[in-house]
């Protein structure tokens, strides 16, 4: 393994050549990107189903598509979004020239998790590169199969010096989180997010922090409820319930809690077979631990469907548990396990009160015909984005940003979003003779002082 201290003064020398800054350097970049992609995208999908299990095909549908899909946005759109950006007149310089430059911000530390490792590694790194960075890429040692088939992909087709894999322990991550870098992109837990923004903050970089958090469904008495059930235990069951925007629990109208709960089981079944376990549409648990984890969550609870396991293969039953108990350990951490926790309303802002134990989730599910109920929420609940009347799908919009806020994240990424959270803008203004206002200078009398501000006054208004 190279030294990490050597690599980062090479990618430093790498960029400082200039060499990024071509954007048809960029473009070429990431066609051999999506060749290798589309190339190797069985061994990607079989290096994940080794690792815990998911389904093949839901991989493509999951990560290798989405991956293809930015590759070619990116490329289709690069040209446009890299351009000078010329602003508007201003009244206090009226002949100035001002422009908006986009410029790379260096060397980008890539940190991915384990539960997408190729969409959650790849996708970022697709904006860096046509943003015209370096990048480093941290995958997790949790999804070890997979990381090692990206970072061969990754090798064959990029010098080190331009983009670089690892895929070790945790002291691999500290040296590299502490080591030179211009930018910070992290996606995992809020925990760890915190330990990167703390480290970022020392050195004065920028970064970016995409987290989880609990992400509620939310179920009216006019909403169609087949519909719903179908939508939300798609969205829970995808990874076997390990994406941080799968829906986390549901609140629903009394009036419709039994109908709801019964069309779930439906779905399950006709999703997964009367033994789900053994179904190979649903995909395992990661490791032992988080397996365990998942197990204790549900061990005094009310279990309404489900509850079966096998260790040997690491798969749980989709559960569904009715909660009466809102400070049980269920409700006060993000599940990330194929666990559905139900709960009943009566009155309206009992909703606000529930979410409002686990604030500024990442995502956020209505379900209703009810236009005012659907405006309400979206207006007086803070989360990252989400979907009415589905789940998860907002995620997958490449000309949508996707990000958290507050404990579930900092900033946000996809399609154009992503060229500009890698970029820096850069504003300059170029003066010219006939803009010079000499009233500026000192010193400043009281004629002065009256004519700038009615100027300024005036520049407010135009």
């Amino acid at each position: 393994m190279e030294n990490i201290d050597d690599l980062i003064k090479k990618q430093d020398e790498y960029f400082k050549s200039g060499k990024t800054l071509d954007i048809k350097f960029r473009i070429d970049m990431l066609d051999k990107l999506y060749s290798s992609v589309e190339k190797d995208e069985e061994k990607l999908a079989e290096a994940v189903y080794m690792d815990f299990k998911k389904p093949i095909r839901e991989t493509f549908i999951t990560e290798i598509e989405p991956i293809k899909s930015e590759i070619k946005s990116m490329i289709k759109n690069i040209k446009k979004w890299s351009r000078v950006e010329k602003t508007g007149m201003d009244m206090i310089n009226p002949f100035s020239k001002n422009r908006i430059y986009k410029q790379p911000y260096g060397k980008v530390l890539i940190i991915s998790p384990w539960n997408y490792p190729i969409q959650l590694s790849i996708i970022p790194l697709i904006g860096s590169i046509a943003a015209g960075n370096c990048s480093i890429v941290k995958m997790s040692e949790y999804a070890l199969n997979t990381a090692k088939v990206v970072k061969r992909i990754i090798e064959k087709i990029y010098k080190p010096e331009f983009v670089s894999v690892f895929y070790g322990e945790s002291d691999e991550s500290e040296k590299l989180l502490n080591s030179d870098v211009d930018y910070i992109f992290f996606t995992g837990s809020p925990q760890i997010g915190a330990l990167v923004a703390e480290s970022a903050g020392k050195r004065l970089i920028p970064y970016t922090l995409e987290l989880g958090g609990k992400s509620p469904c939310i179920i009216d008495e006019t909403a169609d409820i087949s519909s719903a059930a179908r939508k939300i235990i798609w969205g829970k069951l995808i990874n076997s319930g390990q994406t941080c925007v799968a829906p986390d629990y549901v609140i629903v109208e009394e009036s419709v809690y039994s109908e709801f709960v019964k069309q779930c089981i439906k779905f399950i079944n006709i999703f997964y077979g009367d033994n789900p376990i053994m179904s190979e549409s649903y995909a395992g648990i990661i490791n032992k631990r988080n397996f365990d984890r998942i197990l204790k969550l549900i061990e005094n609870e009310n279990i309404i469907y489900g509850g079966n396991y096998n260790s040997e293969i690491l798969k749980i039953e989709p559960t569904i548990v009715n909660i009466e108990n809102m400070d049980s350990e269920i409700m006060r951490q993000e599940i990330f396990g194929p666990i559905l926790p139900v709960i009943k309303y009566k009155r309206k802002n009992e909703i606000y009160e529930i979410i409002d134990k686990n604030r500024n989730p990442l995502a956020l599910y209505i379900f209703t015909t009810d236009v005012q109920f659907e405006k309400n929420i979206i207006k007086n609940v803070s989360f990252g984005g989400g979907c009415v009347n589905d789940t998860i799908i907002h995620c997958t919009m490449n000309n949508m940003p996707f990000g958290g806020i507050g404990k579930s994240g900092i900033g946000s990424y996809h399609g154009k979003y992503s060229f500009e959270t890698f970029s820096h803008k850069k504003s300059i203004v170029k003066s010219v003779s006939l803009s010079e206002i000499k009233l500026k200078y000192p010193p400043y009398t009281k004629e002065k002082s009256d004519k700038i501000r009615k100027m300024m006054k005036l520049a407010r208004w135009k």
